[in-house]
C-alpha cells in the first residue's frame, strides 16, 4: 500500500514556518472563513463572515477589524518582517475605515478582502522573503506619499477656504 505523501515544505526564511506548516494552514483557513467561505449563488463571487458581520451597524466593522488584527498578530508571531506586517495593517485599516461607510463600505469590504490579501503576503514572504519585503516597502512608501499629499492638499484647501471666507467677510462689512 502506497504511503500518503506529506505536503511539500519549502525552505522558509529564518523564523518563518515552511509552507505546509500547520500554523500557516490554520491562518489560511481563517482567512478563507473571513473572506471567501460563502459563495454568492449564480456568480463566481464569494464573500466571507467578515462581510456578513460587517452588515451589523456599529459593531460589525469593529468585530471584523478585530478578527483581522488577530490575523496580523499571528502572522507577526510566525516571523513576518515589520514591512510585511505594516502592509498587512494598512490593508486592515483601509478595509475597516472604508467599510464603516454605510452600504458602499460593505460592498468595498466584500471586494477588498484584507485577510485574503494578508494571507497572500504571508505566503509570499514564506516562499520569496526578499521580494515580499521589497514590494511591501514600496507599497508603504507609496501609501505614505499618498497620505502626505492628501494632508498637503487638505491644508491648501483649508488656507484657500479661509482666504475666500475672509474676502467675503471684508466685502460684506
Amino acid at each position: 500500500m502506497p504511503r500518503a505523501t506529506q505536503p511539500a515544505r519549502h525552505a522558509a526564511p529564518a523564523g518563518m514556518p515552511a509552507i505546509g506548516d500547520r500554523r500557516l494552514d490554520n491562518l489560511r483557513r481563517f482567512a478563507w472563513l473571513l473572506d471567501n467561505s460563502i459563495p454568492i449563488p449564480g456568480t463566481r463571487f464569494r464573500i466571507g463572515l467578515d462581510a456578513i458581520v460587517g452588515l451589523i451597524p456599529g459593531i460589525g466593522d469593529l468585530a471584523g477589524g478585530a478578527a483581522s488584527v488577530w490575523f496580523v498578530l499571528q502572522a507577526a508571531r510566525l516571523g513576518a518582517p515589520r514591512s510585511v506586517v505594516a502592509r498587512m495593517v494598512a490593508n486592515v485599516a483601509i478595509e475597516t475605515i472604508v467599510g464603516a461607510v454605510p452600504l458602499l463600505g460593505d460592498l468595498f469590504d466584500a471586494g477588498w478582502k484584507a485577510n485574503a490579501r494578508n494571507m497572500a503576503l504571508v505566503e509570499r514572504h514564506a516562499s520569496a522573503p526578499v521580494a515580499a519585503r521589497a514590494s511591501s516597502r514600496k507599497f508603504l512608501a507609496v501609501l505614505g506619499l499618498g497620505l502626505a499629499l492628501m494632508l498637503v492638499g487638505a491644508a491648501v484647501l483649508a488656507v484657500l477656504g479661509i482666504r475666500a471666507l475672509s474676502e467675503i467677510v471684508q466685502r460684506t462689512f
